[in-house]
């Protein structure tokens, strides 16, 4: 039995995923407006949940109860890529980063070559927001210098194919720290460093590409969008 992609999902939505296994067990292809007559949910909810799980849509997700097999999956162009990453872009994550951030004193960023300049940017971003110690640790060695009791480290890659963070997480566990990973694409392996796992986006850039020549572009507009809430929080904090 393939295992569907729960990472992204809340409690509700998980729910939702059971009760329509179960239902489409004994109903075979059930309507989308049965679905959500048998979930007490919206037709909305259903397709959305169906999305955040990885699948393309609802009938998709049908033919993967029916025969345990995935649509293939076309390699989008960039804009396209990004275009839908929009369409289905979670605030609710973005609402997660900011909360803990504003809840730790001092964040380490880390990350491996595109995605270490990557962090010196939301570095820079951050120090003009927030009043915590941030800080963008060069390499694996100075990031175990960095974390302690009470510190964030928060991982940055594409797609955590590229080297191992598994010694880095572990240290800073082990020092008090809290642990988090912001990828772009899904990578479950990265699930079992950290307290809180992210991934961004569902679509994959094109295998073809090496971790270092994909873009990041998914990154800065997911931390603009934390660093814009963080403004929005503190001007009202103001008032």
């Amino acid at each position: 039995m393939l295992s569907i992609d729960e990472t992204r999902l809340n409690r509700t939505e998980r729910a939702t995923l059971r009760k329509l296994s179960d239902y489409a067990s004994v109903h075979p292809a059930p309507t989308i407006l049965e679905a959500a007559t048998v979930c007490g949910c919206s037709t909305s909810h259903v397709s959305k949940t169906v999305r955040k799980a990885g699948f393309p849509g609802y009938k998709e997700y049908l033919r993967y109860l029916r025969s345990n097999e995935r649509p293939g999956v076309r390699t989008l162009d960039e804009i396209e890529r990004l275009r839908r990453f929009l369409d289905e872009f979670d605030p609710a994550l973005v609402d997660e980063v900011v909360g803990l951030i504003r809840s730790h004193g001092k964040i380490v960023l880390f990350g491996y070559g595109p995605s270490m300049i990557c962090a010196q940017y939301v570095e820079y971003k951050l120090r003009f927001c927030t009043q915590a110690f941030v800080a963008t640790a060069p390499d694996e060695h100075s990031a175990r210098s960095m974390v302690d009791r009470g510190s964030l480290l928060l991982i940055i890659t594409t797609t955590g194919r590229f080297r191992s963070f598994d010694a880095i997480a572990h240290h800073a566990r082990s020092r008090g720290a809290d642990v988090v990973v912001v990828s772009e694409e899904l990578n479950p392996a990265l699930q079992e460093l950290s307290g809180r796992y992210i991934s961004l986006s569902r679509h994959d850039q094109s295998q073809k590409l090496e971790p270092h020549e994909k873009t990041r572009t998914v990154f800065f507009i997911f931390f603009e969008q934390v660093v814009q809430r963080i403004l929005e929080e503190r001007a009202v904090e103001r008032t």
